[in-house]
């Protein structure tokens, strides 16, 4: 035990003592190398949190979020774009990306705790998670959209007419930002009953027909209108 202590003892006074036969720049090498290879540790760490795979290693997210996902268009889509855990909840600049990686030692504590370890506890939380990553994403105007979505970018004549209006009106003017009305995009909302959903349509918009997806959906359309048609006039 003694032989422990006087090497410790000695291993400290070698590193806090002051080089005296070592030069300057041989130190200034050493430090500047050290800051590169602590800073290519830093980043890589960095980087290796901010994967899909790191994301679903916890259960909690693998069997519940993650599989919602899947079953989205932001998983698959015609395109082949496929869109991952950090595009939509971490933030590309460094330096936001920062402060989301402090902000998400929270989740770290409950994956410690056990605090959404069931699917009963998830179900129970989730519309106060909901509601806080959509006050997260309205506070700093949809950053996380905006990695992919530019709305300068878009061609509204490719739109749906009623998409098209609404972009125009109220989100490239800045009234409105992507979460107000694209809650649930990639996710199941909560029970949303008796909650504020942050935007309504506009009166002049109420009642307009949506867009539909595809020819299937007007087809489907024209035979429930002509359906409902016959009825009226007592045809069936």
């Amino acid at each position: 035990m003694q032989r422990l202590r006087n090497l410790l003892s000695w291993t400290w006074r070698v590193l806090t003592t002051p080089a005296a036969t070592l030069s300057l720049a041989f130190l200034t090498l050493g430090g500047f190398v050290g800051g590169v290879m602590f800073w290519g540790a830093f980043n890589t760490a960095l980087e290796l949190t901010n994967t899909e795979e790191f994301c679903v290693s916890c259960h909690e997210m693998k069997t519940n979020v993650y599989e919602e996902m899947t079953r989205t268009v932001h998983f698959s889509n015609r395109s082949g774009v496929r869109a991952s855990c950090p595009d939509c909840h971490v933030p590309h600049e460094w330096t936001d990306k920062i402060a989301r990686k402090m902000q998400a030692s929270k989740e770290v504590w409950g994956k410690i705790f056990g605090t959404i370890n069931t699917r009963q506890k998830f179900l129970d939380e989730r519309l106060r998670l909901a509601q806080h990553e959509w006050a997260r994403l309205k506070a700093n105007d949809s950053l996380e959209c905006r990695n992919c979505h530019s709305s300068v970018a878009m061609d509204l004549s490719k739109q749906t007419e009623r998409a098209a209006e609404i972009h125009t009106r109220y989100l490239l003017n800045g009234k409105a930002t992507c979460i107000d009305c694209h809650k649930g995009i990639a996710h199941e909302l909560p029970n949303m009953q008796g909650i504020d959903p942050g935007w309504t349509v506009p009166d002049e918009l109420e009642g307009q027909e949506l867009p539909t997806a595809s020819p299937v959906d007007e087809l489907r359309n024209a035979i429930d209108r002509a359906h409902s048609g016959l009825l009226a006039d007592g045809g069936i």
